[in-house]
């Protein structure tokens, strides 16, 4: 008789638990990271379909470069909203996607660059650039850049932005086990069944979808943007700025998940590869036609819950997300889902993301009674705020037309400070579970 496992210390090889639970526990993990993944594309206009693809592709990537030690998944970054808010007009010009999509592709190719840096001068050189006192204030002006979207989603039906708003808050809030893990998915199913009493969803595109299909399509693929056009090149300076801030997330949620599985993935395989892994796998989702990638925090409250430490079981979530994103129709009944309910869910969303700026500046004790500290952070949220409402600062450079955000500014501006004011005395420390970076989930 085999001895009974021993679940206390976490189970890092979960081939011992048999193939019939290996694959329900990917299917899990899979359906833990589904609710956040699918409503970036909800949110942008993108493809669901493709999403999905590009989330189990870039999973499957990340652990091919990080010789398959780190149990993370990557799937949609809501840091990028504001980026594709900006370069599509709030969705009122959706044929600019490809060009946010391929602004997207180099942002991730920033990761890389960073990653080559860490190699060559060390993580602590390089983080000097990036303190929370320039990370946290972009991050706060991500959530609130997005705030006006929110609102104008929840106009459509008050009713189900406040069922799905409320359902998010008391999963997170009283939830336990699962639940708490998956605040907005239960919220989606919640309000989207009082949808259905209400009779607030259009099934009509459901029965026209096949069941087969082919996730990428020509026409959103940021490959084909590269034009040289002044669209792109506004798309860039929008979009890449952005990476400042997820890359500090992508810090955070591998010291999590350090800090939950008891090994330091900062140190082993090494934080130069988990970074070149997440913007190998972001420059691939742009290319694809898909939103960033970015690792999740919802991957470590599974790690958490599940003492389940083994990469594997996150490598097979990855596949069963490749294999849902072949089927239009399940596309179809994910697209059917109101504009009240994603107003309800992006209006929590949103103001969490700003409340994670604050959450990063406060964990990492920035001393605001420092003018050098409350200049920089002033000055980055006028800029972002400021400059958005305007439109930004358009310029020409060799007779092509280029457009700044005010994201791209107060970046920009932040980064210059921190490096020319003086007193600058941040140092990054490795050790996992330091509040370094904070994730941009609920």
């Amino acid at each position: 008789m085999s001895n009974p496992i021993d679940y206390s210390q976490g189970i890092y090889d979960a081939k011992k638990l048999g193939t019939p639970r290996l694959l329900i526990l990917g299917a899990q993990h899979m359906f833990a990271m589904f609710g956040a993944t699918v409503l970036v594309p909800l949110l942008t206009g993108l493809s669901v379909s493709t999403t999905l693809l590009c989330a189990g592709l870039g999973t499957l990537l990340f652990h091919i470069i990080c010789k398959g030690k780190v149990p993370a998944f990557l799937g949609s970054s809501f840091a990028y909203l504001g980026g594709f808010a900006i370069v599509s007009n709030d969705g009122a010009n959706p044929e600019n996607l490809p060009y946010a999509c391929a602004a997207v592709a180099f942002s991730g190719l920033l990761y890389v660059l960073v990653s080559g840096l860490i190699s060559v001068f060390g993580i602590r050189r390089i983080m000097r650039f990036f303190p929370p006192v320039v990370t946290g204030p972009i991050i706060i002006s991500i959530g609130l850049i997005l705030a006006p979207s929110a609102i104008t989603n929840c106009q459509s039906n008050w009713l189900l932005a406040f069922v799905a708003l409320a359902a998010v808050i008391v999963c997170n809030i009283w939830g336990k086990g699962m639940v708490k893990i998956l605040p907005i998915l239960i919220g989606v199913l919640v309000s989207y069944a009082v949808a259905l009493v209400t009779g607030a969803v259009d099934f009509a595109a459901i029965g026209e979808a096949s069941w087969i299909g082919f996730p990428i399509h020509k026409e959103a693929m940021g490959l084909f943007s590269i034009d040289g056009s002044e669209k792109f090149i506004s798309a860039l300076f929008t979009i890449m700025p952005i990476a400042i801030a997820t890359m500090m997330e992508h810090i955070g949620d591998i010291a999590a998940i350090s800090a939950t599985t008891g090994r330091n993935y900062i140190r082993d395989p090494g934080l130069n590869r988990t970074l070149m892994g997440d913007g190998l796998a972001t420059a691939m989702a742009g290319l694809l036609g898909g939103p960033a990638n970015t690792t999740y925090g919802e991957n470590t409250g599974v790690l958490a819950l599940t003492k389940i430490y083994d990469p594997l079981v996150i490598r097979i979530a990855a596949v069963f997300a490749c294999i849902l994103s072949f089927c239009p129709k399940f596309e179809a009944i994910i697209n059917t889902i109101p504009s009240g309910i994603i107003g309800g869910i992006s209006f929590v969303l949103y103001g969490m993301i700003s409340a994670i700026g604050v959450r990063n500046v406060v964990e990492n004790q920035v001393d605001f009674t420092n003018s050098r500290n409350l200049i920089i952070a002033a000055v980055i949220l006028v800029c972002a705020l400021g400059f958005n409402s305007v439109g930004g600062i358009t310029f020409g450079i060799g007779g092509v037309s280029v457009t700044l955000s005010g994201l791209a500014i107060a970046a920009l501006a932040g980064i210059l400070l921190n490096a020319i004011l003086p007193g600058n005395d941040y140092e990054f420390d490795s050790n996992p579970g330091t509040g370094e970076g904070t994730s941009l989930r609920v």
